[in-house]
């Protein structure tokens, strides 16, 4: 296993080496690794790629893939998949010519777009809000006895990750991303974080359901700080949908068949709770992950919502969060992030309500 510095020097090397990244996979536009097929607009390319987690914050992916929502939409366009871990990774694949969409939390998407110029992804539609908490050991009943601790989050710059840290930083308690402080914050595989809690090395982590459900239940951790408490009406963005811009402009079509897809995986999960679940089992069994006992699984689906809506109003805030904890070098133009115009046209088409680009872009 790594030690702690070593982690966070990787983890730092992977958002340093983003920018790099991005102006390697700006140079030949989508040439080099991007789907294969007929460039001309509206045509169907041979294949999407989409990333998502094995997370049940994921759930409309999890849906989507296991319900064949998204590949039937798509018609003779293969869906092919890839599970990450947490964001950055999951950015760096995608602008290394690797994704044309993911399913990814606000604070990566922040990030890559303003070290991209506004010019690499857009935000088409939203997936989740809520499903983040900070759970601990006993004995840790206040921020106060968080000092001297050690807390985990999935990864360096991810959105519990800032999460983390803003809150932290709120509560007096210095941190750093070169490590150290009064709380030391260890980027952490999520798989991993129940091995180093039980074995005394982590005292908590901020993490997504169902990784904070299954420490609840299995591991004897207790609540902290559950995130939905700190956003007004306990709505924030957790996962949306973002497809590289270039792929959104070449193939508008295919983009429209996977929102599609997308919205039928939101409204499956309303409709159907225990169908929902089921699929999500599922889905992180195909995924290579683990399925889940039922108590966690409810708890995990309590901790969330399942939506389409981007939930814009709340951006701007994470933006800034990420800030204040130092995983963003400096304030990003959030102008132009959203595209909503292709879902939109899909709820219109169903007699539903539109969402709103908060005036962060096209709706």
């Amino acid at each position: 296993m790594l030690n702690t510095p070593t982690r966070l020097r990787r983890a730092l090397t992977v958002l340093a080496a983003i920018p790099v990244v991005l102006a390697v996979a700006g140079c030949g536009g989508s040439s080099g690794g991007s789907s294969s097929g007929s460039s001309a607009a509206g045509a169907a390319p041979d294949e999407l790629r989409l990333g998502y987690f094995a997370n049940v914050t994921h759930a409309a992916a999890l849906i989507g893939v296991q319900q064949h929502f998204l590949a039937d939409e798509l018609g003779s366009t293969k869906l092919t998949t890839q599970v990450f871990n947490a964001g950055p990774d999951e950015v760096e694949a995608l602008f290394a010519g690797g994704l044309d969409a993911a399913y990814i939390g606000p604070s990566p998407t922040v990030n890559a777009y303003g070290q991209s110029k506004g010019d690499a992804l857009r935000i088409i539609a939203g997936a989740a809000s809520g499903g983040a908490e900070l759970v601990v050991r006993d004995g840790i009943n206040s921020p106060a006895d968080l000092k001297g601790t050690t807390l985990a989050s999935p990864q360096l710059g991810n959105t519990q990750d800032v999460a983390l840290r803003t809150w932290l930083t709120d509560q007096g308690l210095k941190n750093s991303v070169q490590g150290g402080g009064d709380v030391t914050i260890t980027p952490t595989a999520n798989s991993d974080i129940a091995g180093l809690f039980d074995s005394g090395n982590l005292d908590g982590a901020w993490v997504p359901e169902p990784y904070a459900s299954s420490l609840v239940l299995d591991h004897g951790a207790h609540v902290l700080v559950d995130e939905k408490d700190l956003w007004p009406g306990g709505k924030f963005v957790t996962t949306h949908l973002i497809v590289r811009t270039d792929f959104l402009q070449k193939y508008p079509d295919t983009v429209a068949a996977l929102l599609r897809g997308h919205v039928k995986a939101v409204q499956f999960a309303e409709s159907d709770a225990a169908g929902a679940k089921q699929a999500v089992n599922a889905g992180l069994d195909a995924a290579g992950g683990k399925s889940l006992p039922a108590p966690v699984l409810d708890r995990a689906w309590s901790e969330l919502t399942v939506t389409y809506d981007p939930i814009a109003s709340a951006l701007k805030t994470s933006a800034e969060n990420g800030v204040k904890a130092g995983t963003t070098a400096e304030k990003v133009d959030l102008k132009g992030i959203y595209d909503l115009r292709p879902l939109n046209k899909i709820l219109g088409e169903q007699h539903l309500e539109a969402v709103s680009a908060g005036g962060l872009g096209d709706q």
